[in-house]
C-alpha cells in the first residue's frame, strides 16, 4: 500500500506539471537588452506576465547592453529547454547570430521593440514605428521653436536601428527649415546619466541653445537635469521618445515639451501571444509589425499614463 501511495503522489506531481493542452508545460525566455531602464523593465515584465497568463513558465534574462552576455543568455535559454524566446536585441547586426542559433535549435524568436537586420532569422518582429512617430514630433518641434533656433540632438545606441529611425524621422522634416540649426549631435547610449554628462559637455561649447531632441526619455531626463544644473532649464525646450513615467510627469509640469508614446504592453503581449500560437501549430506570422507611436504634449497629456494610454 505504501508503494502504491508513493506512485499515486508521483502521478499527481506529473499531472500538475501538464499544461492545459495535455503536454509538458512549456517555457518562454524573455531576453532584454537591459534592465537599467524602466521602459525595458516594463517590457520584460509585461512579456513574462502575459506568458504566465497563457499557462507557460517564464524567466527574464538581462543582457546589460552587452552582446557577449546576450549570447550567453541565448545559450542558457536553449540549454535549459526554453521553447520560445521573446527578445529585445542589443544590436541590430550583432544579435542576428543569436537569433539564428536559436532557430537552428528549433526555438522560435519573437523580437520586441528592437529589430535584427535579417529578414528571416526571427519568427516575427513587433516594433514601434519610430520613424513616423518622430515625424510627428518634428512637426511639434518646428511649431514650438517658431521655425528658428539652435538645437542639440542626443542619439541612442548607434548599433540600434531605432536610434537612426528616430533621427531620420526627425530630420526628414526639421532639415527643411534653414532657421533651425543643429549645433551638436552626440550619442549617450539611451542612458540617463550619460545623457546628463553629454549635455553638460555640449553646453560648455554651445551655451546658447534653444532645444534638445533626445532619442529616448531616459536621455531627455538626463539632458533636463544638466540644463537645471546650468540654470538653463526654463529657456531650453526638451523633447524625448518613449512615454516613460518621469517624462509624463515632467510634461504635466511643463518641464519637458513633448515625447512620443510607445506601447510596450502591445509589443510584449503580441510577442507572447504569437509564441502561444506557435506552440499550437501556427507557422504563418508577419515578418514585421510596426506599432504606431503617438505624440504626447501638455495639450493631450490627460489621455496618457506611463507606457500607454489611460
Amino acid at each position: 500500500m505504501k508503494r502504491l501511495g508513493i506512485i499515486f503522489l508521483l502521478l499527481l506531481t506529473i499531472t500538475a506539471c501538464k499544461d492545459r493542452n495535455g503536454g509538458s508545460r512549456k517555457k518562454m525566455a524573455v531576453i532584454v537588452s537591459t534592465l537599467n531602464n524602466p521602459w525595458f523593465v516594463f517590457l520584460a515584465q509585461t512579456a513574462a506576465a502575459q506568458a504566465e497568463s497563457l499557462g507557460y513558465d517564464a524567466k527574464i534574462f538581462d543582457s546589460q547592453n552587452n552582446t557577449a552576455l546576450e549570447s550567453d543568455n541565448f545559450d542558457n535559454a536553449i540549454a535549459s529547454g526554453y521553447n520560445a524566446i521573446l527578445f529585445n536585441p542589443t544590436d541590430a547586426n550583432g544579435s542576428v547570430a543569436n537569433v539564428v542559433k536559436a532557430k537552428k535549435a528549433g526555438v522560435p524568436v519573437f523580437c520586441m521593440d528592437r529589430e535584427v537586420n535579417s529578414p528571416n532569422a526571427a519568427t516575427s518582429q513587433i516594433l514601434s514605428d519610430s520613424y513616423s512617430g518622430c515625424v510627428d514630433l518634428a512637426k511639434y518641434f518646428v511649431q514650438t521653436l517658431h521655425k528658428k533656433g539652435n538645437y542639440v540632438e542626443i542619439l541612442g545606441i548607434v548599433a540600434d536601428n531605432n536610434t537612426w529611425n528616430r533621427s531620420k524621422g526627425f530630420h526628414s522634416l526639421v532639415d527643411y527649415y534653414p532657421g533651425l540649426k543643429m549645433v551638436a549631435q552626440q550619442s549617450a547610449d539611451f542612458d540617463r546619466n550619460k545623457a546628463m554628462e553629454v549635455m553638460e559637455s555640449i553646453l560648455q561649447a554651445h551655451p546658447d541653445i534653444d532645444a534638445v531632441f533626445c532619442g529616448n526619455d531616459a536621455m531627455a531626463s538626463g539632458a533636463y537635469q544638466a540644463l537645471v544644473g546650468a540654470g538653463k532649464a526654463e529657456h531650453v525646450k526638451v523633447f524625448g521618445f518613449d512615454g516613460a513615467s518621469d517624462v509624463i510627469e515632467a510634461i504635466k509640469d511643463k518641464k519637458i515639451s513633448a515625447t512620443c508614446m510607445q506601447f510596450p504592453k502591445v509589443m510584449a503581449q503580441t510577442a507572447a501571444n504569437y509564441a502561444d500560437e506557435y506552440f499550437k501549430g501556427k507557422r504563418d506570422f508577419p515578418r514585421k509589425i510596426q506599432v504606431a507611436a503617438e505624440l504626447v504634449t501638455n495639450n493631450n497629456i490627460g489621455d496618457y499614463i506611463a507606457f500607454g494610454k489611460k
